[in-house]
């Protein structure tokens, strides 16, 4: 389900570039959407989730029905009260938000006061989002991934509807993307809420911030905040230094992100949502085996994916990012300046998967305080690092800074979770890495060999560089699994049940 809303989003990627490419409006429409987005990392699927989870777990575990049902509903109310506020401040302030977010627009005052409109526009997303991200966690505690997976797809889907249908009807096409943001927010919530009262645990609504289950939450939601979100706070720092740089550079950010979260959010935070609970389980039930058993599962299927996918992203950077994007005011220039971000976020690509499987093995056992320190480590590592590599390597300096300090966050927090016991990595380890690399390794050999040359894809249309393309993948997967099939890799050896209630 997850793989579908992908695709739907780089079909939505696909258009926005088509339609807007790496224009002014297309660099405001980019910010006036991280910054609701990063909010709803804070009160979504970062913070909130990664400790709701694990109270919800507790209750669910120790408790009767009856108590679970109260408790959702308190802090379904809360979250909401808490939101609303939000959301007036996020408008109100609006202006404030893109001068902190994006220094760089306060220097064009047309380029500001669009995107203090589309910033208007967009926030109250962050109320329908936030509210959708709970019902998705509980709908997850219990065993229900399918819906919450799919969900996200109606948020591309309006935003493709929006961009076709509904700027050309508009003096400033680009708010219709905006619209398109809010009326999927909207579609989302809808879904979730039928789904999350079919399944009988959400009847009613309360504002009772001192129940137990609410405060318990809040109190893991203070430090979680910062400590789950470091890597979307990484890039809004990306975002506001290179609003200083020229004109394309956050769309040329924008576009390579979006290819690093393809397989970040198809097979990581899919990985992420499935491991959290039964973490949590594991932990509220004394089975700290399992707890590690988890872990280690989670960690080498990690490494199986990214590796190769880390690997053949930077190898077909341009290739993919022409195929996907190079048509109507995209120019061959972009693809190559979109396409050395690219590289440097790929290199990143298996860090930012463990760290989303590394940090709920704390927040599993209610730890926050100990991510929130590396975190800050992390932080601190990245604004160095954007600051001595911007100057070399412009806009792609400010990617790499995000990946080596992915590195640094993902290696602190294994070292953490090995020296307090709560993971001990399993037998085979440097064997596996072994069989991991060289299948790689043969896997680059098949892909160089059968590689073009960028001219050859930018003289090629839409139909022969998708062909190029999927054959390119299509070998490069086939010698990739081929090699870790011989080396012993079966997919037995991965396959863990997930308990559904």
């Amino acid at each position: 389900m997850t793989m579908v809303s992908r695709v739907l989003g780089f079909i939505r990627d696909i258009v926005i570039a088509k339609t807007f490419g790496t224009t002014v409006a297309a660099d405001v429409f980019f910010v006036a959407f991280k910054i609701p987005n990063l909010f709803r990392r804070l009160f979504a699927e970062g913070a909130f989730s990664q400790a709701f989870i694990p109270v919800l777990t507790e209750n669910k575990t120790n408790g009767d029905q009856g108590e679970v049902v109260d408790y959702v509903g308190a802090m379904v109310g809360v979250l909401s009260l808490v939101l609303f506020v939000v959301v007036g401040l996020g408008v109100l302030a609006a202006p404030v938000f893109i001068a902190l977010f994006a220094p760089g627009f306060t220097q064009d005052l047309e380029k500001w006061e669009l995107a203090t409109l589309m910033l208007r526009i967009t926030f109250p997303y962050l109320m329908f989002i936030s509210i959708t991200a709970l019902f998705g966690s509980v709908l997850n505690t219990y065993g229900r991934f399918t819906i919450p997976a799919l969900t996200p797809a109606l948020l591309n889907v309006a935003m493709i509807g929006a961009a076709l249908y509904l700027a050309p009807l508009l003096k400033q096409p680009i708010v219709a993307l905006g619209i398109g943001v809010l009326v999927g927010g909207i579609l989302q919530f809808i879904i979730q809420l039928v789904a999350v009262i079919r399944l009988g645990i959400f009847k009613r609504i309360t504002f009772n911030f001192f129940h137990p289950g609410v405060r318990q939450t809040l109190r893991l939601m203070g430090p979680a905040i910062f400590g789950v979100s470091v890597a979307q706070v990484n890039l809004m720092i990306d975002t506001l230094i290179a609003s200083f740089l020229e004109t394309g550079s956050i769309s040329w950010l924008y576009y390579s992100d979006r290819l690093v979260e393809f397989p970040l959010g198809v097979f990581g935070i899919a990985l992420a949502t499935v491991v959290l609970p039964s973490l949590a389980r594991s932990h509220a039930q004394g089975q700290p085996q399992n707890f590690s058993a988890t872990l280690d599962w989670a960690l080498r299927l990690v490494l199986l994916i990214s590796l190769p996918a880390a690997i053949a992203l930077a190898l077909l950077a341009e290739p993919i990012l022409s195929t996907l994007f190079q048509y109507g005011v995209m120019t061959e220039r972009d693809v190559m300046m979109a396409g050395r971000s690219l590289i440097a976020y790929s290199c990143g690509l298996t860090a930012f998967i463990m760290v989303k499987i590394l940090a709920p093995g704390f927040y599993a056992k209610q730890d926050t305080r100990t991510p929130v320190r590396i975190g800050v480590i992390a932080m601190g590592v990245n604004v160095i690092l954007n600051l001595a590599l911007v100057g070399l390597f412009a806009h792609a300096g400010l990617a790499l800074a995000t990946s080596l300090a992915a590195f640094i966050n993902a290696g602190l927090l294994l070292k953490a979770l090995i020296g307090n016991g709560s993971y001990r990595p399993g037998r085979g380890w440097a064997t596996y890495i072994l069989k991991v690399s060289v299948a790689t390794a043969v896997m680059c050999l098949v892909l160089l060999a059968l590689s073009e040359s960028q001219a050859t894809w930018t003289a090629a249309n839409a139909f022969a560089r998708g062909t190029m393309l999927a054959k390119l993948i299509a070998a490069g997967a086939a010698s990739y699994f081929l090699c870790a099939f011989l080396f012993g890799l079966r997919p037995g050896f991965f396959m863990q049940r997930i308990e559904k209630d």
